[in-house]
């Protein structure tokens, strides 16, 4: 049962307010705590939005989420919501020639962000736009629902200038409020992933990051331009489609995470008419990301197998935002993944990546109160992370469809 004065965020404020401030008690019957372990027949007391203790049950509980499987809220490491289809369902990017106002650019973002919340995801990373700084501040601040959103607010590219330009670049986005560093090293897979950037401009990009204290992720699809960016003190690669075993061995030594992601190449064949013709997504780019499925699968497990610290992130762009879950059953059906590896990836490895092990990712005293519950158990059946029926962030619930 769901004492309903704990509910979504579009109650009066006042009344929110008073809810969260009233501890709350979570009754489980299978809990999954993010790092590796199942419980059994668990009480989660939240209080002030935070996990304060968790004890086996006793008592009448404010929520029961009997049967259901209860998790720390996934995270998602590389979402792109500003992307969208418009009125005549094709792919709509900022820039000229875009037929939507900034005003429906910016509802659309919101929309996709909240479909993310429902499908389980109570953190993600965009790698990024503009329009992110201030979706997140709203979002932190209560005045829209969302999930909690770091941003890298743009990306770096060759075309971003010399060192000195991009030194300069990575302190105004510092400067601007940016969580994270992007760069691009490699071309996309529409164009064979080859190395762009420069290994001076790497060099000047992740060396600037981590002087001013940004983490430093970076869109790579083959191993030229993964290495340097490893070499250069990166912290994160994306992709990696052609990553040979000495580049992930490296990558495992130096403690570098690694995101392959199969969601965006199958949201894109699935979508195709929407995408097909604008920019690079032509037929023998959308050839290039039919060959690379079994290219992600054969490099993750190569990476497992290397001792890489894999996360999940989706790269969800137009059509996949709601759908993030969709990348833990890809995995585990195409890539070899064990469910703990796939749900492990979405949580306490995620957030030891983004730098909040110690509020996220995990079910435990002291922790941020994000909660997802599934109809099903995914150890066992990987498709019931389709199922979320329970969404709480920050101790507030989001959403409530338990099946009884």
């Amino acid at each position: 049962m769901l004492t309903r004065s704990f509910a979504p965020i579009w109650l009066a404020a006042a009344a929110v307010a008073h809810a969260i401030a009233q501890p709350i008690v979570i009754k489980t019957t299978t809990l999954f705590d993010g790092r590796g372990h199942v419980l059994r027949n668990r009480q989660i007391t939240i209080e002030n939005g935070r996990i304060t203790r968790i004890a086996a049950a006793q008592g009448k509980p404010t929520i029961d989420l009997s049967g259901l499987t209860v998790m720390p809220g996934w995270i998602d490491t590389h979402i792109h919501p500003t992307w969208f289809f418009n009125k005549d369902d094709r792919l709509e990017l900022d820039g000229p020639g875009a037929k939507s106002t900034p005003q429906q650019a910016a509802l659309h973002a919101e929309a996709n962000l909240y479909a993310t919340l429902m499908g389980g995801f109570t953190t993600v990373q965009s790698v990024g736009a503009a329009l992110d700084g201030d979706l997140r501040d709203l979002i932190a601040r209560d005045s829209i629902p969302g999930p909690r959103l770091l941003t890298s607010l743009a990306q770096i590219t060759e075309k971003s200038g010399d060192p000195e330009q991009i030194r300069a670049l990575v302190d105004k986005l510092k400067a601007d409020g940016a969580d994270v560093i992007k760069l691009f090293a490699t071309a996309s897979i529409r164009d064979g992933g080859k190395m762009t950037m420069t290994a001076d401009q790497i060099d000047a990009t992740c060396g600037e990051a981590r002087k001013v204290g940004l983490r430093a992720m970076v869109h790579a699809h083959a191993s030229e331009g993964a290495r340097a960016a490893i070499m250069a003190g990166c912290t994160a690669i994306e992709h990696g489609t052609f990553l040979d075993d000495a580049t992930l061995e490296l990558m495992a030594a130096r403690g570098v995470y690694f995101d392959p992601n199969f969601l965006v190449l199958h949201n894109y064949l699935d979508n195709k008419a929407k995408f097909l013709g604008i920019g690079n997504y032509n037929e023998p780019g959308f050839a290039y990301m039919e060959k690379a499925l079994p290219l992600v699968a054969d490099v993750l497990r190569r990476a497992r197998k290397a001792h890489v610290k894999v996360v999940l992130g989706t790269d969800a762009v137009a059509g996949a935002h709601g759908r993030n879950a969709e990348e833990f059953i890809y995995r585990v059906r195409d890539g070899g993944d064990s469910p703990m590896d796939a749900l492990l990836s979405g949580t306490s490895v995620a957030a030891e990546s983004l730098g909040m092990a110690d509020r996220i990712g995990s079910l435990a005293e002291g922790k941020e109160a994000d909660i997802v519950a599934v109809d099903g158990n995914p150890l066992d059946d990987i498709a019931s992370v389709r199922r979320v029926v329970f969404v709480m962030k920050h101790g507030r619930v989001y959403k409530d469809a338990l099946p009884f």
